[in-house]
């Protein structure tokens, strides 16, 4: 009889917690309306602009060829995966930025009767509007993701994911700076290698970021009059040969002769760098970051060629975009951006940064 009626407390007990956790508990809209009925995609939503029955979004980037868009093409796969859209993942087999072989995509892409949403990254600022012009006359909505061109057409009715790309720069910088002052270097030239003659203008405003921090974290540690930084005559990074970035890089370091700093840009010049550093055996002496964090990037951190890179998270960079297109289609939910900020990776976090896949 003890255990029957102490079995029987313990249900009631269960039952007054089950009851106490359902408190609160909302399912209708304050409208009169159910969540669950408000969560349905709309009826026509699939025969959206091509009216065939499957929402089809085509993402182009500049640059396929280098690794760094590999996560982001993840992200966007798992958004159409999630909201079962038909996705196009396209983009310049180039590693390095080749915005003629985009533009060449995207004229042939907008022609694709089939297609109701367009992702498109936008290095160079101007290039893009013919495509916008036409995306919106047939009615197709357009996302910008990675590099923003704050100029382009119809801006105020496009989303934009990405990062603040002179205050991300800037983060490396100071890293960077308190890599050197904590080596104990007592001068030396901080060098900031960039493709400038690419014409990336989210590249370029990285470099000048990056310039502006190393100058204010310097003089903030009482130690700009001991140093040379050197981003080239415009601030936005010393020009390196695109064709031969890591030969550059070596011979920019050998003619300075006292390099103490290195910080690149984008995922084709901090490869370099790591590559230049591991070439001359100096990865003790000189202090080196850059941006992104592909495989080679990954690679030289662990071999001590890289002391660290920003990652950008170009999954969310592809996951988004998706995302809003879909909910600007079902939804109206228009030009809603995403920063999606930067994490510094080092040794030290690399283990939990990008284990599945790259981040």
């Amino acid at each position: 009889m003890k255990k029957t009626l102490l079995v029987s407390a313990a249900s009631l007990a269960l039952f007054a917690s089950q009851a106490l956790a359902q408190e609160g508990t909302i399912s209708t809209a304050v409208g009169g309306y159910t969540f669950d009925e408000a969560s349905q995609e709309a009826a026509g939503t699939k025969d959206f602009n091509s009216n065939d029955g499957v929402l089809t979004f085509a993402i182009v980037t500049h640059t396929a060829g280098n690794g760094f868009f590999d996560p982001t093409y993840v992200g966007a796969q798992i958004a159409a995966d999630a909201f079962g859209v038909k996705l196009l993942k396209l983009g310049s087999e180039a590693p390095v930025d080749d915005v003629a072989r985009e533009l060449e995509i995207l004229n042939q892409i907008i022609q694709d009767p089939t297609l109701d949403g367009l992702i498109l990254t936008s290095p160079q600022v101007g290039a893009y509007d013919d495509i916008v012009a036409k995306a919106f006359e047939l009615g197709i909505p357009v996302a910008t993701t990675n590099s923003f061109d704050a100029t382009i057409l119809n801006r105020d009715n496009i989303s934009h994911t990405g990062q603040n790309g002179p205050a991300a720069a800037a983060i490396g910088a100071r890293a960077m700076v308190a890599c050197i002052v904590d080596s104990g270097a007592s001068g030396g030239t901080i060098l900031l290698p960039n493709t400038t003659t690419l014409g990336n203008v989210e590249v370029n405003n990285r470099a000048l970021g990056a310039f502006e921090a190393t100058v204010g974290a310097l003089d903030a540690a009482g130690r700009l009059g001991d140093f040379v930084v050197d981003a080239g005559p415009e601030n936005i990074g010393v020009d390196i040969d695109p064709n031969n970035p890591s030969g550059s890089i070596v011979s920019l370091i050998e003619s300075r002769g006292d390099v103490v700093g290195l910080m690149g840009f984008n995922g084709f010049v901090t490869p370099a760098i790591g590559d230049a550093v591991a070439q001359l055996g100096i990865g003790d002496n000189v202090c080196s970051y850059g941006f992104d964090l592909g495989p080679a990037q990954k690679q030289h951190i662990i071999d001590g060629n890289l002391d660290g890179s920003i990652g950008q998270q170009p999954l969310l960079q592809g996951f988004w975009p998706v995302a809003q297109l879909y909910l600007q289609i079902d939804r109206g939910v228009e030009a809603a951006d995403l920063d999606t900020k930067v994490q510094l990776v080092t040794r030290e976090n690399l283990g939990a940064v990008g284990t599945r896949f790259e981040n």
